[in-house]
């Protein structure tokens, strides 16, 4: 599916919502993005027009719904300032096409790539991708909430060329962007990460890619290409409907999975439950993977301050990866082992490493142990 094309950033897109309203509406979407590269990249963009992973209980957006009709009526790349204030540094802009097109129609379910665009991305710049899309109203577009991880402003009207910050305010919640952000390059490994929020990074400092999977990526350098789809909410019960999400998990030469946080709480599901889920995405992985001989790499659940029969879960799907894995599994990397307080609580997440005093969301100082922790493992496992 991404052919040449290797993720050009650590920032996760996948999508757990859907927008939807009852009017018809033009807006604009603009969006900073640190590359893992500068210089002259020849960028291309795929979006896949549907809701990955479920959200809270799913009565507005689950794993592998469908989007809606929707139009892209203009889209640009261009480079930001540092002050990362709506605004993109006058001259920069390039025009992305569809198959030679300014627009686009979107229908539903649909996958599709832009043209090829260039961008010379000075050191210590970020991309703005900006993009106006309108709609007739109902269900259209999907895209990702949650407390974003980067800079992200919205405008009404067609603003997509616009340079200065005047019409745009910033979002809090909404991170409406293409799928893959793809630039060419030939790597030694695709790295395809998909997990929950943990795996996102939620509640990390936005821009300051202090997430594992950002120092991860750092640690390996731009020779492995890493796409990190973790998603908000996600379960493994959502890669393993093998919809549009684990569609994206297939393009991976090593696949790590690290799911089950959210299986155990607002899932309510069993240890056996969430056992077979895993056991059914590694074995799907493995059978139809795009790429040959696909290493799965499968991580503990991370603890989560579970109590009571949450807690057994936890604990008896963590043994049972430890010591008879599903079939598939090529490594198992104990992300839990990392973060978890002493026994007899390694139920619960480490304190130093809680995003607050009542969120047991991974913060950057735990992303920093995590990421130094899974490279001298990877390097280990001669990867």
């Amino acid at each position: 599916m991404l052919g040449e094309y290797v993720s050009a950033t650590v920032v996760s897109t996948a999508t757990n919502f859907i927008m939807e309203q009852e009017t018809a509406f033009t807006r604009t979407y603009r969006t900073y993005i640190k590359l893992r590269e500068t210089g002259l990249l020849e960028l291309k963009f795929w979006h896949s027009n549907g809701v990955d992973s479920t959200w809270d209980g799913g009565k507005v957006a689950r794993g592998s719904m469908p989007g809606g009709n929707w139009k892209i009526e203009s889209a640009y790349v261009a480079v930001g300032g540092m002050n990362r204030d709506g605004s993109i540094i006058p001259g920069t802009a390039s025009k992305v096409s569809f198959d030679g097109k300014d627009s686009k129609e979107v229908v539903p379910a649909e996958q599709f790539w832009s043209d090829p665009v260039l961008l010379d991305l000075p050191p210590g710049q970020e991309l703005v991708f900006s993009w106006t899309i309108s709609t007739d109203g109902g269900r259209s577009f999907p895209y990702n909430t949650e407390g974003i991880l980067v800079s992200a402003f919205e405008a009404d009207g067609h603003k997509a060329h616009e340079v200065q910050a005047d019409s745009f305010t910033a979002s809090e919640n909404r991170l409406v962007m293409p799928a893959f952000i793809g630039y060419k390059k030939q790597v030694k490994e695709r790295v395809v990460f998909v997990g929950d929020s943990i795996t996102q990074g939620v509640r990390t400092l936005q821009d300051g890619y202090e997430y594992w999977v950002a120092r991860i990526a750092d640690g390996l350098g731009a020779d492995y290409g890493i796409w990190n789809v973790g998603s908000g909410w996600a379960r493994a019960y959502d890669a393993a409907a093998d919809g549009s999400w684990l569609a994206k998990s297939k393009q991976g030469d090593i696949v790590a999975v690290a799911l089950g946080v959210n299986d155990i709480d607002i899932g309510n599901r069993s240890a056996q439950e969430l056992i077979d889920d895993l056991s059914t995405i590694i074995r799907k992985l493995k059978q139809n993977s795009e790429q040959d001989g696909v290493r799965v790499i499968l991580f503990t659940v991370p603890p989560f301050n579970f109590i009571e029969t949450r807690e057994a879960v936890w604990r008896t799907v963590n043994e049972t990866i430890r010591t008879s894995p599903p079939e598939g599994t090529d490594y198992v990397f104990d992300i839990a082992e990392v973060l978890s307080c002493p026994v007899p609580e390694e139920h619960r997440i480490d304190s130093k490493y809680m995003s607050s005093e009542f969120d047991p969301h991974p913060n950057g100082e735990a992303g920093k142990q995590v990421a130094d922790a899974f490279l001298k493992w990877f390097r280990a496992q001669s990867l």
